[in-house]
């Protein structure tokens, strides 16, 4: 017989507030299996559940997990701490994965995209998570970023080499074989290439255009990193899907962007995370790099709220790594909202808006009934404040309690 849980004594709230759905207090939640049953007024969904277990959140404010859109499990930065990671064995970064995986589910973080990791392991965690043996969150992922021989990144096993329209047109089947979700290309230099700068142009049209045709052929979405705006005009000409931090933004590009329908992920913690730089090692080139380039950043993401242009979460740094007070993907969230974005339209930027860009409405980003019960729970109002979600003290995956601070555990 599956599981039945009523959550009780919380408000619920999720990004359809933006559509003027609003939040309903005193509300209980009925969860059978792995999904949300009934969601209403608490005395009519206890009546409607009869007798099962029920869990009091004691005045919550209970929304869909958090998605995070930009995630790297096997994250290796130039500097000591990079060379570790890279220094693993195929064992250990199985460990090291499925560690970071299960820190990401406990702070609140129920689903990622992941963007480039090393060796192809994304595939395997991915079915350890699904089937039970490992503890983390959904995983969607694009496999390997394909790039141009020396392009950003090439130094790691989370790349593939590609060169040449046919190149990429085998890139992108390698990671539609393998499994990948979505496709990601590196059309331009970034912050942590030594031998590039950010405006370095990395693909040419032909090899852009083959790598999103071949991808769209399959169902599959492309993001790309990119920075420059002449690179990401011309990348979303040819149909690109989501660009991924945009460092150098213009309005015309901005306004491009809006109309055709294409997504950022603006990553504003890598241009002002010196705290985090510094942990690791990372060497001074890449902190000027990365820090000098703020200024710009924030004014690019400004064009982009302003052009009306769809962001979602997305943090480059793991998504639970401990920052500033909280994790990396909640401070993200602050930034974004703090930045021009607002409370309202930041809780749909973490949860519903990345979803329908994943393609998952059906199944994640509202508390609905139909819906998998991913789940979080925490004493501030997210509609207020973003920084509510540095709160976070209770965790469902699935229908499964993962952590409960009030209780004092967190599921292994």
């Amino acid at each position: 017989m599956e599981s039945e849980i009523v959550l009780t004594g919380c408000t619920v709230v999720d990004g359809r507030a933006l559509a003027g759905v609003p939040p309903l207090p005193g509300a209980a939640v009925w969860v059978r299996g792995d999904r949300i049953a009934a969601v209403g007024p608490a005395a009519e969904v206890l009546a409607e559940a009869g007798d099962c277990r029920q869990v009091d959140l004691a005045g919550a404010y209970l929304t869909p997990g958090l998605v995070n859109m930009h995630t790297h499990l096997s994250l290796s930065l130039p500097g000591r701490g990079g060379d570790a990671v890279k220094g693993l064995s195929p064992y250990e970064l199985a460990h090291y994965m499925a560690d970071g995986a299960r820190r990401t589910l406990h702070c609140g973080v129920t689903t990622v995209r992941c963007v480039a990791e090393k060796d192809h392991a994304d595939f395997a965690l991915r079915r350890a998570i699904t089937s039970g043996q490992a503890a983390g969150p959904r995983i969607f992922t694009a496999g390997r970023a394909l790039v141009c021989t020396g392009g950003h990144g090439h130094e790691g096993t989370d790349t593939l080499e590609c060169d040449g329209a046919d190149g990429f047109r085998r890139g992108v089947r390698d990671q539609v074989k393998a499994g990948a979700d979505l496709i990601k290309v590196m059309i331009s230099g970034g912050i942590a290439g030594e031998h590039e700068s950010i405006h370095t142009r990395q693909l040419f049209a032909d090899e852009l255009a083959a790598a999103i045709e071949t991808a769209h052929a399959w169902g599959r979405k492309v993001t790309a990193h990119a920075g420059p705006a002449p690179v990401i005009a011309e990348a979303v000409e040819l149909g690109l899907d989501c660009v991924e931090h945009g460092y150098q933004l213009t309005p015309e590009v901005t306004a491009l962007m809006a109309e055709r329908g294409t997504a950022l992920v603006p990553t504003l913690l890598v241009t002002r995370c010196k705290e985090f730089f510094d942990e690791l090692g990372v060497p001074e080139w890449m902190q000027r790099r990365s820090l000098g380039a703020g200024p710009r950043h924030l004014e690019s993401y400004a064009m982009a709220l302003a052009a009306g242009v769809e962001v979602l979460l997305g943090s480059d740094m793991p998504p639970f790594w401990p920052f500033e007070g909280t994790n990396a993907s909640v401070r993200e969230l602050e930034h974004m909202s703090e930045s021009g974005l607002g409370p309202a339209r930041a809780l749909h930027a973490g949860t519903l808006g990345p979803v329908r860009w994943l393609g998952a409405e059906a199944d994640l980003g509202t508390v609905e009934p139909g819906k998998y019960a991913d789940l979080i729970a925490m004493d501030g109002d997210p509609l207020a404040t973003a920084s509510a979600f540095r709160g976070v003290r209770w965790v469902m995956s699935g229908g499964r309690i993962v952590r409960d601070d009030q209780a004092g555990w967190n599921a292994p």
